[in-house]
């Protein structure tokens, strides 16, 4: 841990300037943000709803020109949407991840993804 305080003369006290002891910190917990127990527990307990209804997109912005195929507009179910993540990847035979809510893909696999999603019971516009 590295912190730099800064000096004020004699008999004052010195105030963090920078600090690497937790980078940024959640509000609500106290834990870092990459670590935060307050937003899991929220997107833990959201319940799925009958009805899903899936919105596919692509994007190339900031990402060095690679597209990716964004699954969004699902519930914030931490296991359901590793579950879908998984799924989607072994039936595109690509890499993805789970960010923000949403399931990203690597590369313009819209007519696949919307395959699965439609077998898999979801109503997916885009």
């Amino acid at each position: 841990m590295i912190t730099l305080m800064a000096d004020r003369g004699a008999g004052s006290k010195g105030r963090r300037i920078y600090s690497t002891d937790a980078g940024r910190v959640c509000p609500g917990c106290g834990w870092p943000t990459r670590d935060c127990k307050c937003s899991q527990k929220a997107a833990a307990d959201e319940p799925i709803p009958g009805r899903i209804v899936a919105k596919l997109r692509l994007e190339k912005k900031g990402r060095g020109g690679k597209t990716v195929t964004v699954v969004a507009g699902l519930p914030k179910n931490v296991a359901f949407l590793k579950d879908l993540c998984q799924d989607l990847k072994r039936a595109c035979g690509t890499g993805g991840t789970i960010l923000d809510g949403a399931v990203e893909l690597q590369g313009d696999l819209r007519d696949r993804v919307r395959e699965s999603l439609v077998k898999k019971g979801f109503v997916v516009k885009g």
